[in-house]
């Protein structure tokens, strides 16, 4: 399962927060393209262990894609049983679906970091020689990152995410928390998360007396259910789904405030593909825009109890 780091483009499993770290302000207010101070890498030589089945063409004509896509990761992906299940299952569903072929899963670990993953699963492949796959769905579109991952063509943008708050509203039945009401108040993170950074280093440390730690985002929203703590505090599709699964009874709010002193929290979800092979890219996006355009992703997020957030694009 990745992180919020990897996710937003900063750190490794949190994967899903891989969130690359934000240029630096030279180098925002003195250059416009986020790009010019890299430089290029060397391309890589015959790298994917199965480029056979990865043009478009090919793809049709076996009449099955493949997508990489996070193992154990509600509500995003998850296997109940045998069924592939999730909001990133499901767009990749409608992908395969616009391109007129099969979708079939690759569930894959979070690595160190995000370019790990693009590594194993998009262009080279892993020491075991597993094949690479055709799509890798929960990619953080960042034009910052994405130069320096010249292998990889990220697009497909198909939805946000951001930081939220949940909360008790027995104990806030007024004013929803803010980070400042941590200096005294309990609120549950999911442990080494952007949320769990966030709140550890606010205010010099001030709040970091109220973080109680959970392997999971669920698991805290567990305990906010059981009153182990007054709030929880990470992505708000992660939030949502588990308001959704513990019921109105449990008696759980969302709001998101301005939290003062993070660089990033909202960052854009989309897909890559291997460099090498740009028309199945475009069709990946034309996919995409099309799901937008008609409400479809929308929907898919509607169904498990999310908000959809939708993109630049």
């Amino acid at each position: 399962m990745p992180t919020a780091a990897q996710e937003a483009g900063t750190k490794a499993p949190l994967s899903p927060f891989a969130v690359t770290t934000p240029p630096s302000a030279e180098t925002a207010k003195g250059k416009q393209d986020p790009c010019a101070d890299f430089v290029p890498q060397a391309k890589p030589q015959n790298a994917s262990r199965d480029i056979v089945g990865q043009d478009l063409d090919q793809v049709r004509e076996r009449g099955f894609m493949t997508f990489a896509v996070y193992d154990a990761y509600p509500p995003y992906s998850w296997l109940e049983g045998e069924t592939p299940r999730g909001v990133d299952v499901d767009i990749a569903k409608l992908i395969a679906g616009e391109i007129g072929v099969e979708p079939r899963f690759t569930f894959v670990m979070s690595g160190e970091n995000l370019e790990t993953d693009l590594r194993l699963n998009i262009w080279q492949g892993s020491a075991l020689n597993a094949p690479v796959s055709n799509v890798m769905m929960r990619v953080p579109y960042d034009s910052h990152f994405a130069c320096r991952v010249e292998q990889v063509v990220f697009n497909g943008q198909y939805a946000e995410e951001s930081i939220a708050i949940a909360y008790a509203k027995k104990d806030y039945p007024e004013n929803p928390p803010v980070p400042a009401y941590f200096r005294i108040d309990t609120v549950g993170v999911e442990n080494d998360s952007i949320s769990d950074f966030y709140l550890t280093s606010f205010a010099g440390g001030q709040t970091a007396a109220g973080v109680r730690r959970y392997p999971t985002v669920a698991a805290a929203m567990q305990a906010l259910a059981d009153g182990e703590v007054m709030a929880a505090m990470g992505p708000r599709g992660q939030l949502e789904y588990a308001i959704a699964e513990l019921g109105p009874k449990a008696g759980i709010g969302l709001h998101q405030p301005p939290l003062p002193g993070l660089a990033k929290s909202r960052w854009t979800l989309g897909t890559g593909e291997h460099f090498a092979h740009r028309p199945l890219a475009y069709a990946v996006d034309d996919a995409i825009a099309a799901g937008l355009a008609d409400g479809r992703i929308s929907k898919i997020y509607d169904s498990y109890g999310m908000t959809h957030q939708p993109p630049e694009r």
